[in-house]
């Protein structure tokens, strides 16, 4: 059988390049495993499901080295898994040297595994490298006044008056809230943020 396995990271990702790529393949619609979330380890729904479909011999094609993980140690984990356990190939479309179907041989198995090595390694650094210039585009963003989350509502003219009853004991938070018009978490939250006698 042959199947293809598809990750995109997140929901809004769009996994339409790898379809194509799989497409091209032919391999069949119904053995297209897709899943949308990280690829920092293997519990995924869908690639688990595929894992249990694998029969020896069954062949699988991914696009690249990165949607199949991107942590070192595990990818390089799987990939014995699936190589030596499941007795299964698998094809790296953009890196034909990591097709398992080619030089079974000494050689052919070495060439493979160092390519591997070196892929795992360059996908692992890559998630570090992605974390890092996120973390550097939010603090540059706050740095120039981008205020992140929702933003917050304006106070209804009577918030004042009412949180000070509220604080005096004179209603109870769930009145208040009702009287400014918000939920009662976020009374209580701007009520902290006003200093209120």
């Amino acid at each position: 059988m042959i199947y293809g396995y598809v990750r995109v990271s997140t929901r809004e990702q769009n996994e339409g390049r790898q379809m194509l790529a799989l497409n091209r393949k032919e391999v069949p619609k119904e053995n297209i495993y897709i899943d949308k979330q990280s690829g920092k380890d293997f519990e995924r729904p869908m690639y688990i499901r595929m894992l249990e479909k694998l029969k020896k011999d069954d062949l699988i094609y991914i696009k690249s080295i990165d949607r199949l993980g991107r942590n070192y140690e595990e990818i390089l984990e799987q990939w014995r898994v699936l190589t030596k356990e499941k007795k299964v190939d698998i094809v790296v479309i953009d890196m034909e040297l990591l097709d398992t179907r080619r030089g079974k041989d000494l050689m052919g198995t070495f060439l493979s595994d160092v390519v591997l090595q070196v892929l795992s390694f360059v996908a692992e650094n890559e998630r570090k490298n992605i974390r890092e210039r996120q973390k550097e585009g939010i603090e540059a963003a706050k740095v120039r006044g981008v205020q992140f989350g929702r933003p917050k509502r304006d106070l209804p003219d009577n918030f004042v008056q009412i949180c000070r009853k509220w604080k005096k004991g004179e209603i109870i938070g769930r009145e208040a809230a009702k009287l400014c018009g918000m939920p009662l978490t976020t009374f209580y939250g701007r009520a902290k943020e006003i200093a209120a006698d």
